[in-house]
């Protein structure tokens, strides 16, 4: 018997067994990316975003990470293009190999989504809500609901509440095509009339020309769809006298707390608050004096990608994409303070809120569930 051939044979065999005890221990290893507008017009809500995805990643390690295992993130900067996307995405993919990324804004979320197809990559969006994310990809899940279920209910409420003559400002990119589509559709159907439309540009700045001929048409009320620039667009309301009551829907939040903004109305997709603990150990990690809905959303959407994640992990499976996605259908319903989220399709139904901006509240009119088949 050749010994050293016989040692050198069992080493071999050690070595391979180890290095797949390896290989799947590292498979169990949980790396998330996030891919995020930081800098750019859309900064402060992609920041905001960050927050809520770091928390979620901050309270899983305190509590031991992924069945021991700490869970990682991997942010990278889409500025807000599509374009960067592309290239952010398959950085991740490439040089990183997540499994599933957190995504924003509907523009960025089109634009990878085909990638996310190809590539097997789940993507999750908790924010971003044009229509055309509903059949974008097998690989793309919304924790929102999209423009076309609030839609249906702003309508629904402005024509018996507000007014049956409305204008339309709306940014020209995709959720805010979808809003000033939708909400036409609904409106017109309940026997209202669009008198005037006007569209924006991602970005943009300036809109007093916008607002002043807006107003010119003497609306009963301004449906707004943008999804930035909110402040800029309130102050320059403030200098028009006698510029009509406003609404719109959950991207149209930051335009609360404005003097010019009282007495405006939004639809809201229901999102609570974590309870008090969580809710401080937010405010003292990022010294901040809210969590905000972006945050709140995105720390929710994170979580469900771990417990998730978690499944997976627990019954042997491998962490990809597909698993993970499968995992989430296979749950259904994640229940938190912040959202029950029910995945009846890839698309989460939730609640829809009828606010209106009174004082230092936006408070609740009403609360609707949206029609699943429209």
């Amino acid at each position: 018997m050749n010994w050293n051939t016989t040692l050198k044979g069992l080493l071999a065999s050690v070595i391979m067994v180890c290095a797949a005890g390896s290989a799947h221990a590292q498979s169990k290893e949980l790396v998330i990316g996030a891919l995020l507008p930081l800098t750019g017009p859309a900064a402060p809500i992609g920041l905001e975003e960050q927050q809520g995805v770091q928390f979620a990643i901050d309270q899983i390690n305190v509590k031991g990470g992924l069945n021991g295992t700490p869970v990682r993130v991997i942010f990278d900067d889409s500025q807000g293009k599509p374009d960067q996307a592309v290239l952010a995405f398959n950085r991740m993919a490439d040089l990183q190999s997540v499994p599933a990324l957190i995504t924003a804004f509907s523009s960025i979320s089109l634009a990878i989504a085909p990638l996310a197809t190809r590539r097997e990559i789940l993507v999750v969006n908790p924010a971003a809500q044009t229509d055309k994310l509903e059949n974008a990809s097998p690989f793309l899940l919304n924790t929102i609901p999209l423009v076309k279920a609030e839609a249906q209910v702003l309508a629904k409420y402005a024509i018996e509440k507000v007014g049956k003559k409305a204008a339309i400002v709306y940014e020209n990119a995709a959720a805010g095509i979808d809003g000033r589509d939708d909400f036409r559709k609904y409106f017109e159907e309940a026997g209202g009339e669009i008198i005037a439309e006007e569209p924006v540009e991602f970005g943009q700045t300036n809109y007093r020309a916008t607002l002043l001929k807006t107003a010119s048409a003497k609306p009963d009320f301004v449906y707004i769809a943008i999804t930035q620039s909110h402040e800029t667009m309130a102050d320059q309301v403030g200098q028009i006298p006698d510029f009509p009551v406003a609404i719109g829907n959950t991207f149209s939040r930051p335009f609360f707390g404005y003097p010019s903004t009282e007495g405006w109305y939004q639809t809201a997709i229901q999102s609570g608050y974590p309870d008090a603990a969580v809710l401080d150990a937010f405010k003292a990690e990022f010294k901040v004096e809210d969590m905000g809905f972006f945050a709140r959303e995105y720390y929710n959407a994170t979580n469900i990608v771990i417990q998730a994640a978690k499944q997976v992990a627990d019954t042997g499976g491998d962490l990809t994409g597909t698993s993970i996605k499968q995992a989430i259908l296979d749950i259904k319903t994640f229940n938190s303070p912040i959202a029950d989220i029910v995945f009846e399709t890839n698309t989460a139904s939730r609640p829809v809120e009828i606010q209106r901006y009174d004082g230092k509240e936006r408070k609740v009119i009403e609360v609707s569930t949206p029609a699943t088949s429209n």
